[in-house]
């Protein structure tokens, strides 16, 4: 929400501002607020674009068939996303694929990944995360863009276009890679081999056998025969299974831009399959991992609008984090031990049809679009019970296997995993760092965003994360917030702290820092809001009161963290150029290294010197002259007082920018120690 403040202040320098950019004095439009470049006129955002880049980028980035070369397209590896900052963003959120282009307008050049999330077919619930078949979501088709330039008039066409944009404004792109898929997907429909089936009477599981697709194919069949194809003059040449997967989809559900009708004989289909008992086994997550039941609580019981009754699944033992995900089903990778009579998966029978199915469309999705990286969902899952092997074959992980196969015309392709690094056999079998490594990782999300700043658990997971970047094969993301952590039941994550997150991420040096769309005027929400404020409640269509939305995603009206956020990616802008590795880290509490010595805080007289919740790490000028020291806090009060002890003989310390608003001051180093007052979130001094 726009304050009238806000407004009149745009107003004011707005021109200024637009002219900073298309003339390339500035990397970004400074001081425009992610609400209202959304909401500006798609025309207004072209014309701009036509002054940034010139006529000839302008023309080249209009074609579909024609990628716009990537900004890391001559990079040998993935290994640039170990230090690409990165936001990620729900396209809900800002309505259609164009607008995406002008949110782009408000993230600085040191921003410079854009992880688009889910951008195919919605299934159940809407879910973004249960893709219901390889075309795009209607829902982002831009009328606006297909009025400005009438030759995109496919939602693939104007998603090609707006990668080239986002490539000529220098940003790399991600897209979501899912290994699971809503339970009932044209995917799964077309090809029932390529996924796990069960029969279901009521209350009982009456059958889950290894070969128990072969039964969900001959009724899938025996529904064409009863129903005719989608397109009567399509016809049918030779075994139905066995025909080109785009054949199957015509004659299953219709064209592909027939969305009412193709929905409307996959719902039709779905019933056939309902009366005979037939489903896609659902997705799980977390050790046990396997062993289904049906769940006989009353609660469990979902009846739909055609008075179909649906059952929810448990998992038989489950441990701490087991779930079972209704909507979703995983691809069948493996073969099953003892035709699956105890849901045992036979990791040494891969079935080599199903990862080239997995991996070769995918890889398709990346040459149509031109993604640079791909954000791995659930990257997590490790079903091993064994653990992770020393040595990893071709079929360990099929998130591995989908970058390896998109690297083999494009080496630069990148790997970002979605992994919270919890203890040992607490999310997978076996420990989340060394699956990462073995599944090729550059960088894992990790869940800094599920702890409130300054808190012990934060800080540990902090200080864990800087020893993994330092020591292993993956990088952990510095992660501000999230889309799924973006939910009312985690508000308290973001009550302080913001700048300091922020802060952080962006000096630290060994972390990438990842946020999602809509942190940069985020409420502090100390009492719950309405549905709309929340991106995780865009995430999915879900018709329960305390989940629905009831029309767009609304900003939050924090107009000052914005404008701070401003002032920090100025000064970020301005000296990150200039910065050179990570030095020494020093935390403070339960510091393990210190600056040379110690980080601490003034005691009086008798008294234990506090530990407060704060970090320092020097960089070295990227030139050789001096170093910077950058302090930051996060607690919810000031700091007093901190002692920072430095490595060497320098004698003073200029205070270039604070986020505290502390003002400039030109600290003296006494015998190697500098003294930090009143700190209430991150500084950055020049030593000298």
């Amino acid at each position: 929400m726009l304050t009238d403040h806000y407004r009149a202040h745009w107003a004011a320098h707005a021109g200024a501002r637009w002219a900073d950019f298309t003339s390339g004095r500035s990397g970004w439009v400074q001081g425009l607020a992610p609400e209202l470049a959304v909401s500006l006129p798609p025309t207004e955002v072209s014309r701009v674009l036509y002054k940034r880049l010139g006529e000839d980028t302008f023309r080249a980035c209009l074609d579909p068939a024609r990628p716009y070369p990537s900004p890391v397209a001559d990079e040998p590896t993935g290994d640039w996303l170990r230090s690409c900052h990165t936001v990620g963003v729900n396209v809900r959120t800002v309505g259609d694929f164009w607008r995406v282009v002008h949110y782009a307008l408000t993230l600085p050049p040191h921003l410079r990944g854009v992880h688009l999330l889910p951008v195919w077919e919605p299934g159940v619930v809407g879910s973004l995360y249960g893709m219901a078949s390889w075309e795009l979501n209607p829902e982002f088709f831009s009328a606006d863009m297909a009025r400005m330039f009438p030759g995109l008039a496919t939602p693939a066409d104007q998603l090609a276009v707006v990668v080239n944009f986002l490539h000529a404004l220098g940003k790399v792109v991600g897209l979501d890679v899912i290994p699971h898929t809503d339970r009932y997907s044209e995917i799964v429909l077309a090809n029932p081999a390529h996924f796990e089936w069960l029969r279901r009477a009521d209350l009982a599981i009456v059958s889950h056998r290894a070969d128990l697709h072969e039964e969900a194919a001959g009724a899938i069949l025996q529904w064409l025969r009863e129903r005719g194809p989608a397109r009567p003059a399509y016809g049918m040449v030779g075994e139905f299974h066995r025909l080109p997967e785009a054949d199957r989809l015509r004659l299953l559900f219709g064209e592909a831009g027939d969305y009412d009708g193709r929905r409307a004989r996959r719902i039709d289909l779905v019933d056939w399959l309902y009366h005979r008992g037939l489903e896609p086994v659902p997705a799980t997550m977390a050790p046990p991992y396997r062993g289904l039941a049906v769940d006989p609580d009353p609660a469990a019981r979902t009846v739909d609008a055609a008075g179909r009754v649906w059952r929810d699944y448990r998992i038989t033992r489950p441990t701490t984090m087991s779930r079972v995900f209704g909507p979703l089903t995983r691809y069948k990778l493996y073969g099953r031990r003892d035709d699956n009579r105890s849901w045992e998966i036979d990791f040494a029978t891969p079935r080599p049809a199903v990862w080239d199915y997995l991996t070769g469309h995918y890889a398709a999705q990346v040459r149509r679009y031109g993604f640079d990286f791909m954000r791995g969902d659930m990257s997590h899952v490790q079903m091993r019970p064994t653990g992770v092997p020393e040595v990893a074959d071709a079929y360990y992980d099929p998130l591995r296997a989908v970058k390896r196969r998109v690297q083999r015309g494009r080496p630069y392709f990148a790997y970002f995993a979605e992994s919270f690094l919890t203890p040992p056999g607490y999310m997978a079998y076996g420990d989340e760092v060394a699956h990462l490594e073995r599944s090729e990782a550059e960088v894992t999300l990790g869940n800094l965003q599920s702890y409130v700043p300054g808190s012990p658990e934060f800080m540990a997971l902090a200080e864990r994360y800087l020893d993994v970047a330092r020591e292993r094969a993956v990088t952990p993301a510095w992660t501000v917030l999230t889309a799924d952590k973006d939910d009312p039941r985690f508000d308290h994550f973001q009550h302080h702290g913001e700048l300091a997150r922020v802060f952080t991420g962006l000096f630290v040096g060994l972390m990438p820092l990842y946020a999602s769309l809509g942190y940069e005027q985020r409420d502090r929400h100390l009492t719950r809001a309405a549905n709309e404020a929340y991106t995780k409640l865009y995430v999915f269509r879900e018709e329960r009161p305390d989940k629905a939305v009831s029309g767009p995603y609304r900003w939050g009206g924090n107009l000052a963290l914005f404008g701070q956020l401003t002032d920090l990616h100025r000064f970020a802008a301005g000296v990150l150029a200039h910065l050179g590795p990570t030095q020494q880290l020093a935390f403070a509490p339960d510091a393990r290294t210190a600056l040379g010595g110690e980080l601490g805080a003034d005691a009086g007289a008798g008294e234990e010197a506090r530990k407060p919740a704060a970090l320092a790490w020097l960089r070295a000028a990227a030139d050789g002259a001096g170093a910077y020291l950058f302090v930051v806090s996060f607690a919810a009060a000031a700091q007093p007082q901190l002692r920072v002890v430095l490595p060497a003989a320098f004698t003073r310390a200029d205070l270039l920018f604070a986020t505290d608003g502390a003002e400039h001051t030109l600290l003296a180093v006494d015998d190697g120690t500098v003294s930090v007052a009143d700190l209430a979130g991150g500084r950055c001094y020049l030593l000298a």
